[in-house]
C-alpha cells in the first residue's frame, strides 16, 4: 500500500485565492519538480508552500512502510482554506473610514508514494493485468479514413433553416422629404 502523508500551515498571511494560484502549479507533480517550481515562482506565498511541502516529505519518510526513496513521492492533493480575517480601519477623507480586511489561509499539502507496478510483456490485443485490452495501433497513429459519401448526393438543410422566411434588406439611400 502506498504511503500518504500531509502537512498543514495555519494562519499564513495571504488570501486563500492567491495561495491557490501557486498550489495549482504543483498539484500532481513529483516532489522534486514541485520544489523546483516553487523555488522559481514569483509569488511571495511560494516560500510558505515550499516549507509545507518539505514538511510533508519529512512526514512521509517517517511513516511505517515507506520505501525510502523520495523520488517516488508526488503531490497528491494541495489546497488552501480560508482562515480568520483581521478587520482594521483606515482613516478616509471627511471623517469617514475604510474597512481593511487582512486575510489568512490554512495551506495543506498531501504527498503519496507512487506504486511500482511490474508488467509482464504481453501480445498486442491480449488483455493486460488490469483486464483491459491493449491498443491495436500505436499511440498517435491516425485512424483509418471512413468511406466517403457518394459524389451525387447533396447535404440537406435542416428543417428549421429551410422553412424560415427571408428578411428584406432596408434601403441604404436617403428618403425624400415631402414638400409643403
Amino acid at each position: 500500500m502506498a504511503v500518504q502523508a500531509h502537512a498543514t500551515a495555519k494562519y499564513v498571511r495571504t488570501s486563500a485565492q492567491k495561495a491557490g494560484l501557486v498550489l495549482d502549479l504543483i498539484r500532481g507533480r513529483d516532489v522534486n519538480a514541485a520544489l523546483a517550481t516553487l523555488r522559481f515562482a514569483r509569488k511571495g506565498v511560494a516560500r510558505d508552500i515550499e516549507k509545507v511541502l518539505r514538511s510533508a516529505i519529512a512526514n512521509a519518510s517517517q511513516k511505517d512502510g515507506f520505501g525510502g526513496d523520495v523520488e517516488n513521492l508526488f503531490v497528491n492533493a494541495c489546497y488552501a482554506n480560508q482562515g480568520p480575517s483581521q478587520k482594521r480601519i483606515r482613516p478616509a477623507p471627511m471623517g469617514r473610514a475604510f474597512r481593511v480586511v487582512k486575510r489568512t489561509a490554512h495551506l495543506t499539502v498531501q504527498v503519496t508514494e507512487r506504486p511500482t507496478i511490474v508488467l509482464a510483456p504481453s501480445a498486442p490485443g491480449a488483455p493486460g493485468p488490469s483486464g483491459v485490452e491493449a491498443p491495436k495501433r500505436p499511440r498517435g497513429a491516425k485512424p483509418k479514413p471512413k468511406a466517403k459519401a457518394k459524389a451525387g448526393a447533396r447535404r440537406k438543410k435542416p428543417a428549421a433553416r429551410a422553412a424560415a422566411p427571408k428578411k428584406k434588406k432596408k434601403a441604404a439611400g436617403r428618403t425624400k422629404k415631402a414638400k409643403a
